[in-house]
């Protein structure tokens, strides 16, 4: 499948005005893709987890404008302008323009709001871009439904979410991972066929009960905008030493998570995990310049989890986004004990004091 597949063939020229409202998680990558080519495209392949409660609401209201030479839009966070998304939201109109032709024939006012702190390391970027492409994509819809002509493929829902997903990368890669649950593959590989660069894929293979209901308790260790962006951390990997080790590295164990999400070997599960997320941090450390996005107390958070395991032997384990903040992932059948250990032990490492739990989920929803 190319870039092409996702262009209208048969679009309307009638315009509705109107309004669409999408819900989308963030997601949280088991194996980890970093580094990029053009049009964010991935170097190598990831799996995620899709997420629950943390997510962003997107409301797109859409009016017909004279003027079709330009963008226009406006962009709202919890009800206040922000100018300072603009530039975001226009780099991505540029990147889609062509898959959604329409777009310079409306005005757009994007209000969004987010149930967790905006650039944290919680993928903010993944679950507010795939919300404003679902927005985009119902918009599509309703243009596309009023040509009589469609064809069966361009109105299936197959093809609203893959399209949803292609356009979603486009505005952040990590962001096409958030359109569906439970289990999402991005970036072409071996292990799983029809998967591909463009768009996430659902995991189609066997996956143990005990990964059904899997827990993720989200310590914030730091809200604070981070230090490096991850765009920037993407791009300092043209040329770095160990890159190419790294992207066999994830194709590797791509086909080790495969075996160990059909058995529940979680002693494994803990294992890989915990190393994908120091190895991403790892390639940010012996970068050029290098940089360090763990703060002090993500780090005593990591040896009170080992601790914990060593002594309890319960399957709690970590990963990390490209932030400071520390996912805490363990069975829904130990979320007492765990609990209990976050809220005596943990919390004194969060800011705040703050921490969500959160918990697989299966995707963004229309409101």
């Amino acid at each position: 499948m190319t870039e092409e597949h996702f262009i209208p063939k048969n679009l309307s020229e009638k315009r509705p005005n109107g309004q669409v409202a999408w819900e989308s998680p963030s997601n949280i990558a088991l194996i980890k893709y970093w580094g990029k080519r053009k049009n964010q495209i991935p170097e190598n392949p990831s799996i995620s987890f899709t997420l629950s409660n943390c997510k962003t609401i997107t409301t797109l209201s859409y009016k017909v404008k004279e003027n079709k030479d330009n963008f226009s839009f406006d962009v709202f966070l919890d009800g206040e302008k922000k100018a300072d998304f603009k530039p975001k939201i226009q780099s991505f109109f540029e990147r889609v323009l062509v898959y959604l032709p329409f777009l310079k024939d409306y005005h757009f006012t994007i209000e969004t709001k987010n149930t967790f702190p905006h650039s944290s390391g919680i993928a903010s970027s993944a679950s507010g871009m795939s919300a404003l492409a679902l927005c985009l994509m119902s918009l599509e819809k309703q243009i596309l439904d009023l040509d009589v002509t469609l064809s069966a493929v361009e109105r299936s829902e197959d093809y609203f979410n893959q399209k949803a997903s292609f356009l979603a990368r486009l505005g952040s890669g990590s962001a096409c991972r958030s359109i569906e649950g439970d289990l999402i593959v991005w970036g072409e590989n071996k292990v799983v066929k029809g998967s591909s660069d463009l768009f996430g894929t659902k995991y189609p293979f066997k996956v143990h009960d005990i990964f059904k209901e899997y827990q993720d308790t989200i310590l914030l260790v730091d809200k604070g905008e981070k230090q490096v962006s991850s765009t920037v951390g993407h791009d300092l990997m043209h040329g770095h030493p160990f890159a190419q080790n790294r992207f066999q590295q994830a194709h590797d164990n791509l086909e080790k998570m495969k075996t160990i999400l059909e058995t529940g070997n979680l002693d494994e599960f803990n294992a890989l995990v915990e190393s994908e997320a120091l190895t991403l941090h790892a390639m940010m450390m012996t970068s050029m310049p290098y940089f360090i996005l763990m703060k002090p107390n993500t780090l005593k958070v990591i040896n009170a989890i080992w601790g914990f395991r060593e002594k309890t032997k319960l399957p709690v384990s970590f990963t990390l986004d490209a932030g400071a903040n520390v996912h805490v992932l363990y069975p829904k059948r130990d979320a007492i004990p765990v609990l209990e250990f976050i809220k005596s032990e943990l919390v004194a490492y969060c800011q705040n004091e703050h921490f969500i739990c959160d918990q697989i989920g299966k995707g963004a929803n229309q409101l």
